[in-house]
């Protein structure tokens, strides 16, 4: 991916050069869903067989009889898009450093803007949907505000904001955890910063055993299966806040 000079990625000609076609493109998405064989993804037996003509499904379930194809059960399923332009369009997605719009996925995969604003909102429902596995650690924790000034705001939201604001001076407080290894970030709007609000946070998104790392706010502390690890300085504080929002 560009943006960093140590990221190692592939040219638009290797791009190509992987997803020639369909076949390609289909080929490459039964590696990623089916690493160790094929299987039926409405009962899980892996007593399938390529069917003729590869019409109307190119598998076919011996025990339950049902046909499928490596769409079915996926944000792809039902969509008549060809899986090369599903490839094009995640690799397009995953390496636009300011985003992409569907505009340009419209007019780069030669399709609807409509049907590339549809394709776009499925795959940004699997990149949630990818992102809740708990992180094994190590995993920084922590919290911060977001909000603008109130001299900024209009009037009435400044009102709004002193009589119910949820941080100081109306900011909203978002919690985060960002693994280590892995360099990915779980964050999130919470309700109120606080021990069981933040803990529970922070477990439900970190493994069991998982060394945490976090600064000197009681908040994180009695952490329950989770080696804990507490930044003694704020220079060495500040680090953490900075890797987090990197």
């Amino acid at each position: 991916m560009p943006g960093r000079s140590h990221r190692k990625g592939i040219t638009t000609i290797e791009l190509f050069r992987l997803f020639p076609d369909d076949a390609a493109a289909e080929k490459w998405f039964e590696e990623q869903r089916w690493p160790e064989g094929r299987f039926c993804p409405d009962c899980g037996s892996t007593r399938t067989v390529e069917t003729k003509n590869r019409k109307p499904w190119p598998y076919r379930c011996k025990d339950c009889r049902h046909g499928f194809s490596v769409r079915k059960g996926t944000v792809m399923q039902s969509s008549k898009i060809g899986l090369q332009k599903w490839a094009l369009a995640i690799y397009s997605m995953t390496t636009g450093l300011n985003g992409t719009s569907s505009m340009k996925i419209s007019r780069d995969l030669g399709i609807h803007q409509e049907s590339a604003w549809h394709l776009m909102h499925r795959i940004r429902e699997a990149f949630v949907a990818g992102a809740d596995k708990s992180f094994i650690g190590p995993v920084e924790a922590d919290e911060t505000y977001f909000g603008g000034k109130e001299k900024n705001k209009h009037f009435h939201l400044r009102l709004k904001a002193r009589g119910g604001g949820r941080g100081p001076r109306g900011k909203i407080p978002i919690a985060g955890v960002k693994d280590r290894n892995a360099r990915q970030i779980h964050a999130s709007v919470v309700e109120t910063p606080d021990t069981t609000t933040l803990q529970k946070f922070v477990k439900d998104r970190s493994a069991n055993g998982a060394k945490i790392y976090t600064d000197q706010s009681k908040a994180y502390r009695g952490l329950e299966n989770r080696e804990h690890g507490r930044v003694e300085d704020w220079r060495a504080s500040f680090r953490v806040r900075w890797l987090f929002r990197r």
